[in-house]
């Protein structure tokens, strides 16, 4: 058995840079981490890649013989690596053994609320490497200054975790930044807490552009509130009280928590139940 994360988001949610610094978080407290890299369009890697989907195909080759755009481009590979998922697989079996395994996406984020290959590549990899992933969704702190976009990043939360179907964290990224794009309507509570939209009303017909839009961005709200689905948490990648409060958040999601621990039921509820501050260093499982 072998835990990891999945890690999507729009373009600039700062994924790339979330799987550095997650890396290198992970690797001081004593966990061996392999990061994979399935975004053919990133060819510019801060970070020690274990297995880079370039090696199988390349974004720019597909687009030059195909005559394809960028977005089509990586449905393209997305489906090819569904086809040639053998050769992931052999790639992943040495390193699942002892390694915690951090997967790259690309950043189209049609790929996973919209198409099927993505969800059948991560599908497959965890039935057959016996996986235990969490999704770790990034969005940029910067949308919830503006009511509109904040909506937008909700339905797409929302529909992203309705498609994928595995356990899944929300997060706000970049929140260090959060003030420089204005201030807040609300407490930030209100955003991660994804609190009653009703209130954001006021705000989205302040907007002209909205205006007419009214009824639907109403009746969007509610959806997202009928399913009582979303929520966030925060992260500042340079801090590292915020990536390791992640850390024990994405444990629990995946189970990493009880790996290598042999109790009871009554043991197992009870961990599973305990605050969020339950100290990691105390659980070296490190595949």
């Amino acid at each position: 058995m072998a835990f990891g994360q999945v890690v999507i988001g729009p373009p600039g949610s700062g994924k790339t840079t979330y799987c550095n610094g997650m890396s290198q978080f992970l690797s001081l407290i004593g966990r061996k981490v392999a990061v994979v890299n399935l975004d053919p369009a990133n060819d510019a890697l801060p970070y020690d890649c274990a297995v880079n989907i370039e090696d199988l195909i390349k974004l720019s080759d597909v687009m030059n013989e195909h005559s394809l755009g960028p977005n089509g481009g990586l449905v393209y590979c997305m489906d090819y690596l569904e086809k040639n998922i053998d050769w992931l697989q052999s790639k992943l079996e040495p390193l699942c053994k002892d390694h915690y395994l951090l997967f790259d996406f690309p950043g189209q984020v049609e790929l996973f609320f919209l198409h099927s290959n993505a969800k059948n590549v991560i599908m497959k990899l965890i039935k057959k490497l016996n996986l235990r992933l969490t999704v770790v969704h990034l969005v940029d702190a910067h949308l919830c200054s503006d009511p509109g976009k904040y909506v937008s990043a909700l339905l797409l939360s929302l529909s992203t975790m309705i498609h994928l179907e595995l356990p899944h964290i929300n997060v706000l990224s970049k929140i260090d930044l959060i003030e420089s794009y204005g201030k807040l309507a609300f407490n930030l509570d209100f955003y991660t807490d994804v609190q009653d939209l009703s209130y954001l009303q006021h705000h989205l017909d302040q907007d002209p552009r909205a205006a007419k839009y009214r009824k639907l961005t109403k009746e969007l709200c509610n959806v997202v509130q009928d399913f009582s689905l979303v929520d966030f948490t925060t992260l500042d990648i340079q801090d590292k009280e915020s990536v390791g409060n992640l850390v024990k958040l994405i444990d629990r999601t995946n189970g990493y928590i009880f790996a290598g621990l042999e109790c009871s039921a009554v043991e197992f509820s009870k961990i599973a139940v305990r605050p969020v501050d339950w100290d990691y260093y105390r659980y070296p499982y490190c595949c």
